[in-house]
């Protein structure tokens, strides 16, 4: 089972690594900073071009991909105006439904597949996973699977558990990738659009996966700055399976 790994060392690592058409690394688990180890790695969306022993271009060292995230959704008042701010700003995102959510709201689901965004498994409600026995866990994140297929025809093939509680006899049972974060936006705590604007960009470089929850208002609002904040800065925002290790 491939999981993810916490952030890119440096741009230049990038651009470098680039080349071969996708960064080379172990499948290790992204883990919540800070004190492990590890590194979230961006695949190369260019096709190669040139020799192995080429040097990179600027392009690729500039290159700067970092995938935004939302939990806990959908939620029928504050979803809508993030999609349409995504929509203005032609940026995908990653969204971790919750299966209880999900129900009364599927109007939301369908547009966010047919607006090009990536839908992962939140389970079916917050719960600490690991507490409930993996008989409940499974079945939890099952319900959902089924929730989302009968919506868009797919099944999700991302894991966000809940409060990022997961282990790895429950991973062995599962055929889906796990996907935690390395950037905590705080938002659910700030619940102040610029503190939150403040707090993610002197925290995010390329390659990081930023969490954030599309169930309030203070966090829409700060997720659409901290897209054009970014986007100024020279990075690119990509769904989750673009920050892939081959």
């Amino acid at each position: 089972m491939r999981r993810w790994g916490i952030r890119a060392r440096a741009a230049l690592l990038f651009g470098i690594l680039l080349l071969d058409g996708g960064l080379l690394g172990a499948a290790a688990g992204v883990a919540v900073r800070p004190g492990q180890s590890g590194s979230v790695q961006a695949s190369g969306r260019e096709n190669r071009t040139e020799s192995d022993d080429a040097s990179p271009t600027a392009e690729q060292l500039s290159y700067k991909p970092v995938a935004l995230t939302f939990d806990d959704g959908p939620d029928p008042e504050w979803t809508p105006m993030l999609l349409d701010g995504l929509a203005e700003r032609g940026v995908a995102v990653t969204f971790f439904l919750m299966g209880q959510h999900i129900e009364g709201n599927e109007d939301l689901v369908a547009r966010m597949q047919k607006e090009g965004h990536l839908i992962g498994n939140h389970s079916y409600s917050h719960i600490q996973l690991t507490k409930e026995g993996e008989e409940a866990v499974l079945e939890a994140v099952e319900r959902t699977q089924a929730l989302v297929e009968e919506i868009t025809g797919k099944r999700p093939q991302y894991l966000r558990p809940p409060y990022g509680d997961w282990n790895e006899s429950l991973e062995e049972q599962s055929d889906l990738n796990t996907v935690l974060w390395t950037v905590d936006s705080l938002d659910w705590k700030l619940r102040n659009t610029l503190k939150i604007v403040r707090h993610v960009i002197a925290d995010t470089e390329p390659g990081d996966i930023i969490l954030m929850h599309d169930i309030f208002k203070t966090s829409v609002e700060a997720a659409l700055s901290i897209i054009d904040e970014l986007q100024n800065e020279g990075y690119t925002f990509v769904t989750v399976d673009e920050l892939r290790i081959d």
